[in-house]
């Protein structure tokens, strides 16, 4: 039995402005391409979905990869205190390394036929680099070869979103990364492929544009009416702190 007073403390929770920035500095992040990076240090719990804790996902990169008429999103975590690497591909984690003695170093997956490495390189003070390489090819340089193969459209009709990529190199069409069969007709000046989705008649038109340089040009037309061609929006590199 322990005699005399005994004096309990209890310390206050930490205030909103603390956990405030306590939360920045695990999400603070870099971009994908070794052109920004992120301070090392920012994760203090190397907590994350799937796993022990709070839930809370240490975000380092995001990238966004078109490929056979889906764009993929893939997450990198990186917890720089233990060396944790979790990567996440449209939301469902691929693979998990809760303890890693070294901080820096490569991770290769599979993203449908293609070999992808995520490659993390030290900078000075202590803060890391993160790079996407697909087929061989850095980032930047396979969404560029792949914006030159596709055409994409994108349609919103009632509650209905398609989007619509064709391969120019094997004439491949896809309605929201699936892969459909069209009825091709020969008409004059090019062809028509016609399919049809949720009663909706879409037809996609090739014809010569009479320029060597500009070759054939394609063009859709829905229920009758043309419809203009996406911009490359989905083919970007993110701070994975943008979205939160």
């Amino acid at each position: 039995m322990l005699n005399g007073n005994i004096r309990v403390v209890v310390l206050p929770p930490p205030s909103s402005h603390h956990r405030h920035i306590h939360q920045r500095q695990v999400l603070e992040t870099a971009t994908p391409s070794s052109s920004r990076m992120r301070p090392g240090g920012g994760g203090g719990g190397d907590n994350g979905n799937g796993g022990t804790g709070s839930g809370t996902r240490e975000l380092v990169a995001r990238w966004r990869v078109p490929m056979h008429g889906k764009v993929y999103e893939i997450e990198f975590e990186h917890g720089t205190t233990s060396g944790k690497r979790v990567l996440w591909i449209d939301k469902e984690e691929i693979f998990r390394r809760d303890w890693m003695f070294k901080l820096v170093g490569e991770d290769m997956f599979k993203l449908e036929d293609k070999r992808c490495i995520i490659r993390v390189d030290p900078l000075p003070g202590f803060k890391y680099s993160y790079s996407l390489f697909v087929d061989g090819k850095s980032y930047e340089q396979f969404t560029e070869s792949q914006a030159k193969a596709l055409k994409t459209w994108e349609v919103n009709l009632g509650d209905n979103f398609y989007r619509i990529v064709l391969e120019k190199n094997t004439l491949n069409i896809y309605v929201n990364g699936k892969l459909i069969e069209e009825n091709g007709e020969f008409v004059e000046g090019g062809t028509d492929n016609t399919f049809i989705e949720d009663g909706n008649t879409f037809v996609l038109r090739a014809r010569a544009s009479g320029n060597k340089r500009e070759g054939i040009v394609h063009s859709l037309v829905v229920n009758g009416a043309v419809v203009g061609d996406s911009a490359d929006s989905d083919n970007s590199a993110t701070d994975a702190n943008d979205d939160e």
